[in-house]
């Protein structure tokens, strides 16, 4: 139990290591716990509907990992109030402050990460400042949707496509993150995916451990 949410904030395997998510199916646990957060607040959205979630997808050639695909279409597709603090962003959206001019997001390619990168720390390392920049590019533009914005350069993505399919990710000018593994292992502990990650905001939880 998660607050007033019922979660198992274990992840799949039960150990509550970050793991391969499974996010093909719709949980009705977790879209009921979307539904829960969302669909009475009357700022929400109305959802996108099945027609328009699937010309996404083949457009993009993906297919969005549940249970966000089910919330879009059936559920709310975006929240001024968040999560995260500048609101849910509809399907495919980006926010006001990603800036002009930056490449196509090619959301069928995969998501680099498999784990945090702090790459403040790699600075002074043997790789050359262009190699780095070309690695941190490929984490804010591959295989993820982006969710929304916490400002200051602090964007939350949902990732669609890799090895990390289906779990939400902090990126900013300092890390990429994972939201969610077991409590006291990493820098963002809760349960992973998007209706853990939902669910988290609306108790009004901090999104990083506490010392």
């Amino acid at each position: 139990m998660t607050g007033g949410f019922l979660l198992d904030g274990m992840g799949r395997n039960g150990s509550g290591m970050m793991c391969d998510m499974y996010t093909e199916t719709c949980d009705p646990a977790e879209l009921a716990v979307l539904r829960e957060v969302f669909a009475s607040r009357p700022e929400a959205l109305p959802p996108a509907g099945w027609e328009t979630v699937r010309a996404f997808e083949a457009e993009h050639g993906v297919v969005l990992p549940e249970p966000y695909r089910t919330f879009v279409a059936e559920v709310c597709d975006g929240l001024r109030a968040g999560p995260p603090f500048c609101g849910l962003l509809p399907h495919g959206d980006i926010p006001d402050d990603w800036g002009a001019g930056r490449p196509e997001r090619p959301l069928a390619e995969p998501f680099p990460l498999t784990e945090a990168w702090l790459w403040e720390e790699d600075e002074g390392e043997t790789e050359g400042e262009a190699e780095l920049e070309a690695r941190m590019d490929a984490v804010y533009d591959r295989g993820s949707l982006l969710l929304g914005t916490d400002g200051c350069g602090m964007y939350w993505h949902l990732v669609v496509t890799g090895p990390q399919r289906g779990h939400v990710w902090l990126i900013d000018d300092c890390a990429a993150i994972p939201f969610g593994t077991r409590p006291g292992t990493c820098l963002m502990p809760g349960t992973p995916g998007f209706a853990g990650w939902a669910a988290h905001w609306a108790e009004g939880r901090p999104w990083f451990a506490e010392d």
